[in-house]
This record gives C-alpha cells, structure tokens and sequence, in this order.
C-alpha cells in the first residue's frame, strides 16, 4: 500500500478512533468480576479463543466479504453481509456494539469521503433498514480507501486485540507493560488467522463461541458495571 492507505488503515484501527470501542468489554467485565480473569496468562488465553472462535472466522471473513461486495459495487451483497452477522450475534449487548460502532465509523467515513456506496449504506443505516456492523462498514471503508485485504484484516485483529487489553487495564490490576506483553505474544496469532480469512467467502462466515456470549449476556444483570457490553 501507499503511504497515503496505510496511514488511513492505521487512523480507522486505531484506539483513539471515535468508534465507540472504549465503552464496552464484549463480557470481558463480567468474566472479570466471577473471577475468571484476572491476570495476564488468563486474559492472554482468552484474546485467543475470542479470536479464533469468533473474530477471525465471523468478522474478519465478513469484513472481507464487506471489501469485495464494495469493490465490485454490489450494494445488495453489503445488506446480505450485515444481515448475515446481525443473525450470528445472539448476545443482544454484542449486537448493540457491533452496530452502534459500525454506525459511528460510517458517520465519520461519511464526513470525510465523498464516496457514493458509504454514504448510501449510511443513509440505510440512519434510516433502520441495515443495522450497520462494524465489520461490514470497515470493509466498506477499506474498499474507498484502497486498503490491501491482508494488512486489513490484521489491523482488525489487532485492534480488536488491543481494545479487550485496553478494558482489561481499567478492570484489574494488569499495567501496561503485561498489557503490551499480551499483545506481542499474539502478534503470531494475528498473522495466520489473517493469511487464513484471505482464503475464505461468505458462506465460511460461522462463529462458535458460546461461553463469551454468555458472559456478555450476563453483563447487563452486575450491580454495578463500568463498561455498556
């Protein structure tokens, strides 16, 4: 890529990003609080079940299917795409994030390109007829952005990665420099399940990973609760 993409790759992935991520766990805070997670080695064990059970085979395919619906300006495959992981997020809290982040990411892509197909898929969005998941409006960016698939997916990834580590930080005593260990010992991890989604298409779309959307489920009973999902 370009300079000029890798840089736009770099400011849509990245934390300081207005999408929203810093207000949710996805059932990290509750995990937290039952007493699953509480040090680095659990956490670390965690990102990679998350990833290989749920974000690699269900967003990341779908945030490559997304790319190439957009590349080949076909507007009623987007709509099946983020049909398809609305019906894949059965924890309610997850769904939410996923749609409220995919929102925020269109509204500011919306604002900085003129680009037919996102502000079509926007304007669907704010009118209720697609929800709008985050990964399915990243692709589409990533499309008008010309970002490479490979380098996309796994700055998606990555960036799903760091999120988790980010609210693990502020749930419990892991400082910055376990956090920042976690995330390098993944870096392998990253890499493969990406050379693996480039492979994939919308019917490989699946996800199994039922303990996390149970915590996340029971997110919304804590007292009290830091975090929306």
């Amino acid at each position: 890529m370009s300079t000029r993409h890798w840089t736009t790759l770099l400011q849509f992935s990245d934390g300081l990003f207005p999408a929203g991520a810093y207000a949710h766990s996805f059932g990290l805070e509750w995990y937290v609080q039952a007493g699953v997670i509480g040090d680095a080695a659990s956490l670390e064990a965690l990102l990679r079940s998350y990833l290989e059970a749920s974000a690699a085979p269900a967003d990341a395919v779908a945030l490559l299917c997304a790319w190439k619906a957009a590349h080949a300006e076909n507007f009623e495959s987007c709509l099946r795409i983020d049909a398809k992981v609305d019906a894949l997020k059965a924890a309610e809290e997850l769904r939410n994030a996923s749609r409220q982040m995919g929102r925020q990411t269109l509204r500011i892509a919306s604002s900085l390109l003129a680009h037919d197909l996102i502000q079509t898929f926007f304007r669907s969005v704010e009118e209720c007829l697609t929800p709008g998941h985050h990964p399915v409006a990243l692709g589409i960016v990533g499309s008008a952005l010309q970002w490479e698939p490979r380098e996309m997916i796994a700055a998606y990834l990555y960036s799903s990665s760091a999120m988790l580590v980010n609210s693990a930080l502020r749930l419990f005593p892991l400082g910055q420099l376990a956090g920042q260990r976690v995330l390098w010992n993944l870096q392998p991890l990253f890499g493969r399940l990406a050379t693996e989604v480039l492979s994939k298409g919308e019917k490989d779309i699946w996800s199994f990973a039922p303990a996390l959307e149970i915590a996340a489920m029971r997110h919304s009973t804590l007292d009290a609760r830091l975090f929306r999902s």
